[in-house]
């Protein structure tokens, strides 16, 4: 299984949700922005390129999510908890921004694979 990263990133009790243009089936759709561990990388360095990348900002990533969701057959989705370090989110890769506070979070529709991740955040977010 190929390992892909995803990022609860964290401001003021909230965390940003990131919408999808691509593919066609997940376009429109939520998550959390990041993408795949490429090799020799380790999982935070893959989640600071990928935000670099997608966002234009950097982050810190504070601790990891438990466990970890299918996507399709050959990957599989771990989220790491981060704040920004420097800059400010930009959606180079996606339509729109959000953030969303724990009571929102069911309020935009997210791709499966983040789902399982939602009520351990939300957790977080209330603390």
């Amino acid at each position: 299984m190929k390992q892909v990263v995803g990022a609860a990133i964290v401001r003021h009790g909230c965390v940003l949700a990131a919408r999808r243009t691509a593919p066609p089936e997940a376009a429109g759709r939520w998550e959390f922005p990041g993408g795949k561990v490429e090799p020799g990388e380790t999982p935070d360095e893959a989640i600071a390129r990928e935000i670099a990348e997608e966002l234009g900002c950097s982050i810190s990533v504070t601790g990891w999510l438990d466990g970890a969701a299918p996507i399709g057959d050959t990957h599989v989705l771990t989220v790491a908890t981060a704040t920004i370090s420097a800059g400010r989110p930009q959606p180079n890769e996606h339509d729109a921004l959000r953030w969303l506070a724990p009571d929102e979070l069911g309020a935009v529709d997210w791709l499966e694979p983040d789902r399982p991740f939602l009520a351990q955040l939300a957790g977080i977010l209330k603390q």
